[in-house]
């Protein structure tokens, strides 16, 4: 039951920033995650970069994005689900944050590039592209910290 707990806190941190910390009884950090994302929702004018993304309409979306209100959001929203799976008793193991953070880091780097970066001649844009970068943010991350973890000083 507990795990599953732990789930679906994370989830709800996913479907929005603020919704897990309000689900672990906290607040006031939920309510401000919950205003942080709606402000920088609405000033990178993200909803409708989602929706012309998902409407095939790549040039629309990177036309209507404001990359420096957006460039914030991907370190809210994985500090968001960090931090609910942390409140609930997660991220016991050292390091464990570690795929987090390189995940924030390389979103942020995949948004950087949305609007030129083409793979095999697409251009995925604002949304897709920091989407792709997900999979090297966790891998690295994931990497460093079992390395981290496996690597121990010997004291002399």
């Amino acid at each position: 039951m507990l795990k599953e707990e732990r789930i679906e806190k994370i989830l709800w941190s996913i479907a929005l920033p603020g919704f897990g910390q309000l689900l672990n009884g906290k607040f006031s950090k939920g309510l401000l995650l919950i205003v942080l994302e709606f402000l920088i929702n609405v000033q990178s004018n993200f909803n409708k970069v989602i929706i012309y993304s998902f409407q095939g309409d790549i040039q629309a979306a990177i036309d209507h994005v404001d990359y420096e209100w957006l460039m914030f959001y991907p370190c809210l929203y994985f500090f968001s689900i960090w931090d609910a799976f942390k409140d609930d008793g997660g991220g016991k193991s050292p390091y464990s944050f570690l795929p987090f953070v390189f995940s924030a880091y390389f979103v942020t780097v995949g948004l950087i590039y949305s609007s030129s970066l083409k793979i095999f001649g697409i251009l995925f844009g604002p949304v897709f592209l920091p989407m792709l970068f997900l999979i090297p943010g966790i891998s690295i991350g994931l990497f460093i910290k079992i390395a981290l973890v496996n690597f121990k000083v010997k004291k002399y």
